[in-house]
């Protein structure tokens, strides 16, 4: 069996969980018996191919495409405000405008056909540019390979519309795997409707949709309207070689909670700084650390001024790699306390080195971590309470350490992939 997959990114160069998950799933397949064809914006040439082909979608030049290109504008809806638009103007001369505007992308859009088109596989300013224009490059590949792959798998809303383009082009059935959904990304209800259309689209035209937890397959068939008949949950993996081993110094003697993630709404900093707080108040020696980045991070740490705790409390800003385990190699306590989380790979890893964790109920891997402590997001009082039983108690600390350690090594891509081998077989 063989599998033409379509993703956004591919390890090294991974902005965060999708790429990752990508290459755990590939890897998994391979040792599943499963190759695949693997399809990505912008490839690097350095990307670990031992387990799959690239498919650098900037070396193919468009030769197959839907020839309605009007209709595939309006699928996709985008447009380029140019900066020479006059902002007060009347409603008719606004709509002439705005015309104009879409006449002349859609010209530039047909001079490009059979020619390459170089993306940047990033998530700037064009992105909807980039995500209609890799549909068309789906369209293409599915097009000239038919005969090589039996099943079409697309991650994310970024790859949807690619991977519908082929399998309209090859008329092989299509699974797209939801890894979070425009609700997860809206802390307020407040979506991308743009995004949301590409994300119905998908889950509507494909044959099966795979998602990485209960909680999001809720969300898929309760917000999507998708038949819960073809919504399967294959429950996220992470892949460890041995026990991670990093030497670190401290330069205090403190305890050290950390919270490591982006930080803005989704991922629940706010709730974390409350808590926070509420166990400085009740005990010392304890200092607590947000590792990451994000449109919330001067929000935080006015509100860390604002509550007085500013000395025991450290931003860092964005941290990768070897950074990363450097980070939860100096903790005593993990915490993910998101608002809305599909799966969350960051506590599995902070269990991978021994760091007892925290995580909320509002998340995936509470679906699978046992011997992680779960609390609501919102409840910063069991928050408080759980970090301060962690600190002051080592025989607990010390059980959920060893036994998380434990659980999180049992969590293998090569199981999870087996599931996802038995849905390609349900479809082909």
């Amino acid at each position: 069996m063989r599998v033409l997959m379509f993703g956004w990114e591919f390890p090294p160069h991974i902005a965060g969980g999708l790429g990752t998950a990508c290459e755990g799933i590939v890897k998994g397949l391979a040792y599943n018996g499963v190759e695949t064809l693997f399809v990505m914006p912008s490839a690097s040439g350095d990307e670990d191919q031992s387990a799959t082909t690239i498919i650098n979608a900037s070396d193919v030049a468009v030769d197959t495409v839907d020839t309605d290109i009007d209709s595939f504008m309006d699928k996709v809806q985008f447009m380029r405000v140019g900066t020479n638009l006059v902002p007060y103007v009347d409603p008719e001369h606004f709509e002439e405008i705005v015309e104009k505007e879409r006449l002349r992308e859609n010209k530039e859009f047909r001079i490009r056909y059979g020619q390459k088109y170089k993306f940047s596989g990033k998530y700037g300013e064009n992105l909807m540019e980039e995500v209609a224009r890799y549909a068309l490059v789906g369209g293409t590949i599915a097009s000239s390979r038919a005969g090589e792959f039996d099943v079409i798998h697309a991650h994310d809303w970024l790859t949807y519309l690619a991977g519908i383009a082929a399998k309209r082009a090859s008329g092989k059935p299509l699974v797209v795997h939801v890894h979070a959904t425009s609700f997860d990304r809206s802390s307020n209800g407040d979506i991308d409707t743009r995004v949301y259309a590409i994300e119905r689209k998908g889950m509507e035209e494909a044959d099966r949709v795979v998602t990485v937890s209960d909680l999001t397959r809720n969300i898929v068939i309760n917000k999507y309207g998708i038949n819960p008949e073809k919504v399967v949950t294959v429950h996220n993996a992470v892949d460890f070689a041995g026990k991670e081993s990093v030497s670190v110094e401290r330069g205090v003697k403190d305890k050290v909670v950390t919270f490591l993630g982006r930080i803005t709404s989704q991922k629940g900093p706010e709730y974390f700084i409350e808590a926070a707080a509420k166990v400085i108040k009740r005990t010392k020696g304890v200092r607590f650390v947000m590792a990451g980045s994000g449109d919330m991070m001067n929000r935080c740490i006015r509100h860390v001024a604002r509550l007085g705790i500013s000395d025991r409390f450290h931003f860092t800003g964005f941290l990768k790699g070897a950074e990363v385990q450097k980070m939860f190699a100096l903790s005593d306590v993990y915490i993910m306390p998101s608002v809305s989380e599909p799966f969350g790979i960051s506590p599995l890893e902070a269990m991978r080195t021994n760091v007892p964790s925290i995580i909320s109920k509002q998340s995936g891997a509470a679906e699978v971590l046992k011997y992680a402590f779960k609390v609501d997001f919102w409840d910063i009082d069991a928050m408080a309470d759980d970090i301060y039983a962690l600190l002051q108690y080592p025989a607990l600390a010390e059980f959920a350490s060893n036994e998380g350690y434990d659980e999180v090594n049992r969590l293998k891509w090569n199981e999870a992939t087996a599931k996802l081998k038995k849905v390609y077989e349900s479809v082909i």
